[in-house]
C-alpha cells in the first residue's frame, strides 16, 4: 500500500469562517447579524483568509522537507536535451576549390511577431570537396550472368561517343557505376548528363524503374540508397542534371578496383509501385556525356547556441563562492567546456567539473554546476570534529578573473521541428546559396520538472548507481540515454535456465524512440543507433558488477499482419473509416504503445486473433466486423503464409506490425 503524506490542517476558507460563526453565540450574544454586510463578519473573513494562507504555508513543509533530502542525495533536475537533425546546405554553383562550413554555424526558422525563431548550430566542421571521378563501369547481364564493362572516361566526359549503359533489354539489377578518389559522404551530388533521346524506351519518365545507391564499405551490407534531389533527364531519356544526397560511404571493391562508388541500379518493380505506373525499360538508355560536380551537402546540427569565453567575476579568495552564468538552461558539457581560472602573471589554470565535492581535496581544481538554475560553485569548507578546517576543493586566489571557456545552452521539445523549417542562415558564408533541413528534427525534451525527480528518486535509491537487478540495468539505461530509447527489458536467464548461456549473462533489450509511436513503424527505426549504443554500453560497463557479462542488443520482433473484414455504417465515409481502423491496428499491435495497457507489447506475450478483435471494437462508424485473419509477416511487409490463429512471440521477443489491409463487405 502506498504511503499517503497528510495534510497538516485540511481546513479551507469557508470552514473556518464556518466554525467562527458558530462560536459567536457563545462569546457575543448581543451579535445576531451574521450577514455578509455586517463589518464583524467582514472581519471574520478576513481573519479566515489569513489564518488559510498560513495553512497553506505549512502544508508546503513536507515538499519542502522532500526537496531538501533529494539535495542532501544529491539529486539534481536534468537539464533539457536538444533535438538533432542533419542540416542541408546548398551551394549557389559548383566550385573547383573546398568550401568549408565551420562548425557553430547556425541556421534557424522564420522569425514571426508571436514566435522567436529557433536556432540550430552545426556540431562539426564540413567540407564540401569537389569529386575526383576516376572509373565508370557499366554491370550488365550476360546469359544467365553479370558482367562488367569498362568505360573510357576521358571520352565520356568530352562527349566523344555514346554507349549503352545496361543490356540492350534491361535486366533487375544491370547498373551504371561511377567510382570517385575522395569520400563524399552526406555530399550533394550532382551529374550532369546528356542522354540520347532514342534510348530508355518504355518507361513512365517520373517514375524511372531506378534506384541510386552508394558504397558503403560495411561487410554485410554493402549498398545504402541515396535520395534523389532532382532529376530533369525524363527518366534518362534527355540531357539534364541528376542531383542526389549521399550517405555515409566507405571504400568498397568493384571489379578489383577499390574507390568510393555510387550507382544507379535497375530494380525490381513491386505490384504497387506497378499500379502507379512504373514500367520497366524496353530498350537501354544511351549516354553521350557526363561530369560530376559537387553542389553542397549536410552535415549534422543541435537545438543549441554556443557561449563563449563568458566572464563570470573576480574570486575573493574564500572557499565555497558562487557565480551565475548568464544563460540557462545549460546543456550536458562536452570534454572541453571547463572553467579557467587566470591569476596575472601565470598561466592559466584549467577546473573540471565534478558530480559533487565527496571526494575533493584542498588540491582538487573541481567545480560543481547546476543546468538548470545555471549557479557555478567551488568547493566549500567544513569544520572537522577537531576543529579544524577541511577544504573540499581548491580555492582561486583572490583577484584571479574565473572564465567559462565555453558551454551550450538550448534544447526542449520546441526543437523537434518539422522538415524545411530551418531555412535562415544566420552566419554568412561565401558561394551558400540557401539552407534546410530535408527531415523532422527529433530528439529533444524538456529539462525535469520537480514531480519527475520525485519520482526517478526511489529508483536512484534502489539502484545506488549500480547496476545488479534486472530493474536497475532498466532504470540506468534511461538514464544514460533518456533521449534515445523509448522502451528497455533486461532479461537475466536463471542458472537452471541458462543452458548454454554463460553464468553472470545479462541482455539489455532497447526499443528507440521514434517520432511517431503510434504509426506504422519502418523495421530501420527500432533499431539502435551504433553511437547509441556505445554510449549505453560504456555507460552500463561502468556499473555493472565484475562478472557480469552484458550484451545490448534490439528484441526479436514478431511482425503481424492483420486482414479485417468489416461493413462500415451507411452513409460513413469508407475511407476515413478505413484510416481509423488501420491507425488502431499499428497503435495495438506496437512495441511502444501497443498492448492492452498502451505501454507497449508485453515481452514474451503471445498474440491471439480475440486481441485483434477486443482492439477493434468501439470504432466510431464500423457497423460490425465479419471475419479478422491473422498471418505472420515479413519485417515491414504483408501477409506471409497461411492464416494464424495465434502467433507465439519468444521471451525476448515483442509484438510489431506489418502491412494491415481493410476489407468493406
Amino acid at each position: 500500500m502506498a504511503l499517503t503524506a497528510p495534510k497538516l490542517d485540511d481546513r479551507q476558507f469557508q470552514d473556518l469562517v464556518d466554525e467562527a460563526k458558530k462560536r459567536i453565540p457563545h462569546y457575543c450574544k448581543e451579535w445576531t447579524d451574521h450577514n455578509v454586510s455586517d463589518p464583524g463578519v467582514t472581519l471574520i473573513e478576513l481573519f479566515a483568509w489569513m489564518t488559510d494562507l498560513m495553512l497553506y504555508r505549512m502544508n508546503q513543509v513536507p515538499d519542502r522537507h522532500a526537496i531538501k533530502f533529494m539535495e542532501m542525495l544529491g539529486i539534481t533536475l536534468q537539464e533539457p536535451v536538444p533535438a538533432r537533425v542533419p542540416v542541408t546546405f546548398w551551394l549557389s554553383a559548383p566550385q573547383e576549390t573546398a568550401v568549408i562550413i565551420p562548425a557553430g554555424t547556425e541556421v534557424a526558422s522564420t522569425q514571426t511577431e508571436t514566435d522567436p525563431s529557433i536556432i540550430f548550430t552545426t556540431d562539426s566542421d564540413f567540407r564540401v570537396d569537389p569529386p575526383k571521378l576516376a572509373q565508370s563501369l557499366s554491370r550488365v547481364t550476360s546469359g544467365k550472368s553479370k558482367a562488367y564493362e569498362t568505360h573510357n572516361l576521358r571520352r565520356l566526359q568530352a562527349g566523344f561517343d555514346g554507349l549503352d549503359i545496361f543490356t540492350d533489354t534491361p535486366q533487375v539489377d544491370d547498373a551504371l557505376y561511377f567510382g570517385f578518389e575522395n569520400d563524399l559522404s552526406r555530399h550533394i551530388l550532382g551529374f550532369q548528363v546528356d542522354f540520347d533521346p532514342a534510348g530508355g524506351a518504355g518507361v513512365d519518365p517520373t517514375l524511372p524503374p531506378v534506384v541510386w545507391e552508394a558504397s558503403t564499405g560495411d561487410a554485410a551490407h554493402h549498398w545504402r540508397p541515396c535520395d534523389v534531389d532532382m532529376d530533369s533527364t525524363k527518366g534518362m531519356n534527355s540531357t539534364g542534371r541528376i542531383q542526389i544526397h549521399v550517405p555515409e560511404m566507405g571504400k568498397y571493391s568493384v571489379n578489383k578496383r577499390s574507390l568510393y562508388w555510387v550507382r544507379v541500379r535497375v530494380k525490381d518493380i513491386s505490384a504497387a509501385e506497378r499500379q502507379e505506373g512504373m514500367r520497366p525499360y524496353q530498350k537501354s538508355p544511351r549516354l553521350r556525356q557526363v561530369t560530376a560536380a559537387s553542389w553542397g551537402g549536410s552535415t549534422p546540427a543541435t537545438h543549441a547556441r554556443l557561449i563563449t569565453q563568458e566572464f563570470l567575476g573576480q574570486s575573493d579568495g574564500a572557499p565555497g563562492q558562487q557565480f551565475q552564468l548568464q544563460v540557462t538552461p545549460v546543456l550536458r558539457r562536452k570534454a572541453d567546456e571547463t572553467l579557467i581560472v587566470q591569476v596575472e602573471g601565470r598561466e592559466p589554470q584549467t577546473w573540471t567539473e565534478a558530480p559533487d565535492f565527496a571526494d575533493a581535496d584542498a588540491q582538487s581544481r573541481h567545480f560543481t554546476l547546476n543546468s538548470v538554475t545555471g549557479d557555478v560553485r567551488l568547493g566549500p569548507a567544513v569544520r572537522q570534529p577537531d576543529g579544524a578546517m577541511k577544504l573540499y576543493g581548491a580555492v582561486p586566489p583572490r583577484g584571479a578573473n574565473l572564465i567559462f571557456a565555453k558551454y551550450r545552452y538550448g534544447g526542449g521539445q520546441e526543437g523537434n521541428v518539422q522538415a524545411g523549417i530551418l531555412n535562415t542562415l544566420k552566419t554568412a558564408i561565401p558561394y551558400i546559396a540557401r539552407v534546410s533541413n530535408r527531415e523532422p528534427a527529433w530528439g529533444g525534451l524538456d529539462a525535469e520538472t520537480l514531480e519527475s525527480a520525485k519520482m526517478r528518486a526511489p529508483a536512484l535509491l534502489r539502484s545506488r548507481d549500480r547496476a545488479v537487478t534486472e530493474a536497475d540495468f532498466e532504470f540506468l539505461a534511461q538514464q544514460a540515454l533518456p533521449a534515445a530509447i523509448g522502451r528497455v527489458k533486461c532479461l537475466q536467464p536463471r542458472p537452471s535456465k541458462a543452458g548454454r548461456v554463460s553464468p553472470g549473462q545479462v541482455y539489455v533489450l532497447v526499443i528507440p524512440r521514434v517520432p511517431n509511436p503510434a504509426g506504422f513503424l519502418e523495421p530501420g527505426s527500432l533499431e539502435l543507433n551504433d553511437a547509441d549504443t556505445a554510449v549505453l554500453e560504456s555507460y552500463l560497463d561502468e556499473r555493472r558488477l565484475l562478472t557480469t557479462r552484458l550484451d545490448i542488443r534490439a528484441p526479436a520482433y514478431r511482425w503481424a499482419a492483420v486482414r479485417a473484414q468489416l461493413r462500415a455504417t451507411p452513409g460513413a465515409n469508407q475511407a476515413q473509416v478505413e484510416a481509423d481502423v488501420l491507425a488502431r491496428l499499428y497503435r495495438f499491435l506496437n512495441p511502444l504503445t501497443g498492448g492492452p495497457d498502451g505501454k507497449g507489447w508485453e515481452f514474451g506475450r503471445e498474440l491471439f486473433v480475440s486481441d485483434v478483435y477486443q482492439a477493434l471494437q468501439g470504432i466510431a462508424n464500423v457497423q460490425f466486423i465479419r471475419k479478422v485473419t491473422m498471418f505472420a509477416a515479413a519485417a515491414g511487409g504483408g501477409p506471409q503464409g497461411d492464416a494464424e490463429e495465434s502467433l507465439e512471440v519468444v521471451a525476448h521477443g515483442v509484438v510489431a506490425s506489418g502491412v494491415h489491409e481493410v476489407e468493406f463487405v
